[in-house]
């Protein structure tokens, strides 16, 4: 007879695999590598029958005592919980099936196999194939549940498909050989023969020119011919079906929190008003003769801050994040193991991106994680804006949380994987702050970077909930934005219209920044002079990515157990 503990790790076991078979993309990226052969399924019936199991896995937990756990097995069990009814939740209002927009989509993603695969073997290069071949269906599939968000009423706003030929089209190659699917046939391991190779490079080309470009092809009439003429004017989530209960599920979804669209939005405004105050005090320190209007209005046009060429970006890039490296160790007493690199996004998704992204290593440690940096227009990257984007991409942000929850081995695979993006994109946003304890923004035109990008996602909490909930227009963002941070109008634009896309996201960053800082205020006082910042951070980090509420409760219980 199996105990509580026993059927409890049963069950994360049993959901972990089914997960990784449901979603072989992401099993990749975990590192997994039995389903690289495989995409996972588009069509309504896939998502249906992944909300049974999903159902399944919770009636089976429920039938598990709580009581009879340990207190480390009641926090495991409390947060499946929460990730089981956050997508269940999410699944019900079927957003999936709005999978496409200028700024993201299965289109953008294909195109990046090669990073999140094993490029090593000649069963990798075979997979990579099998997937390549997969393309065809997997774009059917996709294009069908468009057409069944057409019926049910799940339209995409029409701005989030302006530009989107600048994904699809670079991919309707002539030459097969200029694809971007072939870039991992120019360089094989070294160990291949010439007779492997050239099997290999014959059998892309033909996968490319058989398979990818008229999936692609297809594809692009169809956003020409259906997609777009269907699209709804309106850009809110409201307008969707059960679209108020929609967006206020996402707010939870996103935030972990039960806030409502017009608390967000207020917490938001206070914020914006404290950051502008910040940034009039950087302005008159700096001995800039002229208003904040004006600083920006320099700041955007004063050729000293940009460069001239990708490779400049980068290697000013490179340098702040070996200043950051040096510094960690007096911040942190628990860093990664695992390695992270730099990249440039890729060409065909460079122009609807953002200014940088990054892209977690695999779970076996096989695998860097990598720091992706948009050198498109040059003109909307301002030097000054480095210091902060690495904190936040990089280190001590993504790369070192991601990183070590994966290494916490100790953690079920559900918890090392996956988490809450109000804690992921929170901690991510506080490490920018904590550049200023590791001697960055010297330069008062990087601080105020710095500053522009904290009120950036304050004012993320204003335009998300204003567009969404609040009926504001997609105008009445942008001009916020521009009005109240130093970016680009290319870069706000790029933001706005993200937000549309993809409703709620935008609120993880501020409301988690703002807890993990209150509570580090919080243990401060509480201690005195008994505060080590180093082991705050081991509290913080070492859970991995928890919902905000189960990280309060972790840091009160470790200030209790100081004294």
């Amino acid at each position: 007879m199996t105990t509580p503990s026993e059927e409890l790790s049963q069950l994360f076991e049993d959901y972990w695999q089914s997960w990784m078979q449901h979603d072989p993309l992401f099993a990749s990226m975990c590192g997994d590598k039995r389903y690289d052969d495989l995409l996972p399924s588009a069509a309504d019936t896939g998502y249906a029958s992944w909300k049974e199991q999903m159902q399944g896995f919770r009636r089976r937990q429920d039938d598990i005592p709580r009581s009879a756990l340990s207190p480390v097995e009641k926090l495991n069990y409390d947060i499946f919980a929460r990730l089981l009814d956050m997508e269940i939740e999410e699944l019900n209002h079927f957003f999936y099936r709005l999978p496409i927009s200028r700024t993201a989509g299965f289109h953008m993603l294909l195109p990046d196999l090669p990073t999140f695969m094993t490029m090593e073997d000649l069963r990798d290069y075979d997979n990579y194939l099998s997937r390549l071949q997969a393309i065809p269906v997997f774009f059917a599939e996709n294009i069908e549940l468009m057409r069944l968000g057409i019926s049910s009423g799940y339209l995409p706003p029409k701005v989030t498909l302006e530009g989107i030929e600048e994904g699809i089209e670079p991919h309707i190659v002539v030459d097969p050989a200029d694809s971007a699917f072939f870039i991992p046939f120019k360089k094989f391991p070294d160990d291949f023969t010439s007779l492997e190779r050239e099997h290999l490079s014959r059998s892309a080309l033909e996968t490319i020119r058989n398979s990818v470009v008229p999936a692609y092809r297809n594809l692009l009439r169809f956003v020409q011919e259906v997609y777009r003429p269907a699209a709804r004017a309106g850009i809110a989530a409201s307008e969707l079906p059960h679209g108020a209960e929609f967006y206020q599920s996402r707010i939870r979804y996103f935030t972990s929190l039960d806030l409502s669209a017009e608390e967000v939005h207020a917490i938001g405004q206070r914020e914006v008003h404290r950051i502008r105050v910040e940034m009039q005090s950087v302005v008159q320190k700096s001995g800039f003769k002229g208003d904040l209007d004006h600083y920006i209005a320099w700041l955007r046009s004063e050729p000293r801050f940009y460069a001239n060429t990708p490779d400049e970006l980068l290697k000013e890039t490179a340098l702040v994040l070996k200043r950051i490296d040096g510094e960690l160790p007096r911040l942190f007493k628990t860093l990664p193991r695992l390695s992270y690199g730099i990249r440039t996004i890729p060409d065909f998704s460079a122009p609807g991106n953002t200014t940088a992204y990054y892209m977690p290593g695999a779970g076996d440690g096989t695998r860097a994680g990598y720091y992706y940096v948009n050198t498109y227009d040059l003109k909307s990257r301002p030097y000054y804006e480095i210091e902060a984007l690495s904190l936040h991409e990089a280190v001590p942000g993504h790369h070192l949380q991601l990183a070590l929850q994966q290494e916490l081995t100790d953690l079920p695979n559900f918890r090392r994987f996956s988490g809450f993006t109000s804690f992921v994109e929170g901690w991510a946003l506080y490490s920018e702050h904590l550049g200023l304890e590791m001697g960055f923004y010297q330069d008062p035109a990087s601080d105020f970077g710095r500053l522009s990008y904290e009120m950036w996602r304050a004012c993320r909490l204003v335009v998300d909930t204003g567009m969404h909930a609040l009926g504001w227009s997609r105008q009445q963002a942008i001009d916020f934005m521009l009005e109240n941070t130093s970016s680009t109008e290319l870069n706000i634009i790029n933001e706005v219209d993200r937000y549309i896309a993809w409703p709620g996201q935008a609120l993880a960053y501020k409301i988690g920044e703002i807890k993990i800082r209150e509570l580090r205020v919080y243990a401060m006082d509480a201690l005195g002079k008994r505060f080590d910042l180093r082991q705050f951070h081991d509290v913080i980090l070492l859970a991995g990515a928890v919902p905000l509420d189960i990280l309060e409760q972790r840091v009160r219980d470790w200030v209790q157990a100081q004294g």
